[in-house]
Order: structure tokens, then sequence, then C-alpha cells
């Protein structure tokens, strides 16, 4: 891999780890532009730049609710919002968590898995555009009743945690996942993408530590410390910017950009595989 390789592939990951369009699926398709073979393991340990954007981009309210949460144990307040969000977030995240071990346990060469196949990623990116944009009706029509980010609730979590685990089949997109449950549960999009963020924090820092570990341990192979290191430079730089961007545009914008994109990505790699130009 080269630097500059490794540099792209960064910034790819950055700039769609929470934008709603997948970001597994788009480092395939951009390890396959490369020539190169599928680096999950370089993928999985990049990752933990955008853990380092997010945490940095949501200090204050992470202090806060773990100050909050410990203060409410403390006074036995099990009401307060602070614990209800750490809790939902922990509930949320064991779903993933289940699944990634399943995973790990019971299906073998997983990367070779006709789930992680290009077919797979376009067919998975169609579908969430589908069920995203029922989402987005369904958000368009019960605007009233929207909920804002100090109404989410313990079953929020849990139910959107189940919509994360969506994101182990390659093209589901995690924060499209959550985000898309997040509306059908009528929190309005800002409420909805922020705390898909919160919720992503401890799945993919477990993944990218796992990862990281198990690269320490077998020994880096073709991909150096420097490819690492630049690579999750460009996520940190890029995945902040994202998280900026996105909230900004949901305080005015809908979803429908992220559902005509979806749709034409799955779409375009379905025509490339078909025409022999990816395999």
């Amino acid at each position: 891999m080269e630097y500059w390789q490794a540099f792209v592939l960064g910034i790819v990951q950055g700039l769609t780890e929470f934008l709603p369009i997948s970001s597994s699926a788009h480092l395939k398709v951009a390890h396959k532009l490369f020539g190169q073979p599928e680096g999950l393991s370089f993928d999985a340990v990049i990752q933990l730049g955008s853990i380092v954007a997010v945490v940095s981009y949501f200090w204050k309210d992470l202090s806060h609710i773990t100050l909050g949460t410990i203060a409410a144990i403390q006074q036995k307040k099990y009401k307060s919002h602070d614990f209800k969000l750490a809790v939902a977030i922990a509930l949320g995240t064991i779903p993933v968590l289940f699944g990634g071990l399943l995973i790990k346990v019971f299906v073998k060469n997983y990367d070779q898995s006709p789930l992680r196949s290009l077919t797979a990623i376009a067919i998975a990116s169609i579908v969430m555009s589908s069920l995203l944009a029922l989402a987005e009706i369904f958000g368009q029509r019960n605007k009233t009743e929207k909920r804002d980010f100090k109404r989410v609730k313990v079953i929020d979590g849990i139910l959107m945690g189940t919509a994360q685990a969506l994101a182990l089949i390659p093209g589901a997109s995690r924060s499209g996942s959550t985000l898309t449950a997040g509306l059908f549960l009528g929190l309005d999009r800002v409420a909805a993408t922020r705390f898909s963020f919160l919720l992503g924090i401890p799945a993919i820092t477990i993944s990218g530590l796992v990862e990281l570990f198990g690269i320490v341990k077998t020994g880096f192979g073709d991909v150096g410390i420097g490819q690492l290191a630049i690579g999750t430079f460009s996520s940190v730089i890029c995945s902040y910017l994202a998280i900026t961007w996105l909230l900004k545009f949901f305080q005015t914008h809908t979803t429908w950009v992220f559902v005509g994109y979806r749709l034409g990505f799955g779409t375009l790699i379905l025509t490339s595989v078909g025409l022999g130009w990816l395999k």
C-alpha cells in the first residue's frame, strides 16, 4: 500500500463513517479501484481515527452523561436523562457485539463470504436507501410528534442498537441503519443523528481495538505503521468535518440527498459488476 493510498483510504473512512452511506462499502470499492485485496484489518484500525473525532466532538456530552450517571446511581435517581442515555447506549451496543461474536465463531473465511461481495453490497445499499426513504416519509407525516434529543428513551437505544447490528453486512451502513430506526421511532433528524453518533462509539472502538491487537500480534504484513498512521490521521480530520457538517445539514435539510446517493451508488456497483468493470 502506497502512502498516498493510505491517506485517501483515511479520507474515505472519515467521510463515510458518519454519513449514512456505509464506510465499509466505500472502502471495499476503493481497495478494488487501487487493485488491492480488501484490507479489513487496516480498515478497522483507521476507524479509530473516527472514534478520536467523535469523542473529541462530543467530549462535553460524554463527560456530562458520565458524571450525571454516576450522580444518578449515587442518589438513586434512575429517571434522570443522563442515566437513561447511558443505559440506552450500553444496551444498544449489545446486539452488534453479539452479532460480531457469532460471525467470528460460526462464519469461516468471513472475508470471502458472499455477504461481502460487491453484489451484496450494492443490494444492501439499495434496500437501505428504500428504508431510509420510508423513514423520511414517515417522519414528514408525523412532524408534530417528533422528539428531540432530550426525549431519547432507553427503548430507542435498544431498537436503534438492534438496527446497528445490520452494519455487520457491508453496504448497510451503521449510521444509516441507526438514523433510519431513529426516524421510524419518532426522533427528529438531529436527535436521531446525534444519538447515532454516541451509540456508535463503543462498537467502533471495540472493533478497531480488536483488529489493532490482531495486527500487533500477527504482524503488519504489507501495511506498515506509517501507512496506518497516515490513514488514521486523515480519518480523524475528515470524520470531524463530516460530523460537524451533518448535524448542521439536518437542522434545515431532509435525508433525501442520501436516499438518492445510496440508490445511485448501489445501481452503479451492480452495473459495474455486470459489465465486468469491477469484480
